[in-house]
């Protein structure tokens, strides 16, 4: 493994599209996963369990699943880095790095068969 910068560390969490975010926790909690941030009030929930998360971002059953299926989240050393290299590289990020409430910062991009990526780290406590 190289020490460059701007690597990717891991594969942090996936989101999904959800019509229903109450049942679709109940189903993720079923599986052990834990409620780390949101509720089942809210638009955006982030499950648990061990190291592995899972994103529940509640969506209108008209876009349900044709046009958002949901978000693969790579965790980098460092988002802005990254940001730069994909912008340098020709490619058209959907936004600039941000911090997010959940406590990220992060940028979207698709990749060229439309499928939603994040790169995103943690921001410290």
């Amino acid at each position: 493994m190289t020490d460059e910068p701007g690597r990717v560390e891991r594969i942090d969490a996936i989101t999904f599209a959800t019509v229903e975010m109450a049942e679709s926790v109940a189903f993720y909690e079923a599986l052990g996963f834990t409620i780390a941030f949101g509720d089942t009030a809210a638009s955006f929930v982030t499950l648990q369990s061990g190291i592995c998360f899972v994103n529940l971002w509640l969506v209108e059953a008209e876009v349900f699943p044709s046009s958002w299926w949901g978000r693969t989240i790579f965790h980098v050393d460092d988002v802005d880095d990254m940001y730069q290299r994909a912008v340098s590289a020709g490619l058209s990020p959907e936004d600039e790095p941000k911090d997010a409430p959940w406590g990220e910062r992060f940028f979207p991009i698709q990749d060229p068969s439309g499928h939603d990526l994040s790169f995103a780290k943690k921001l410290a406590s």
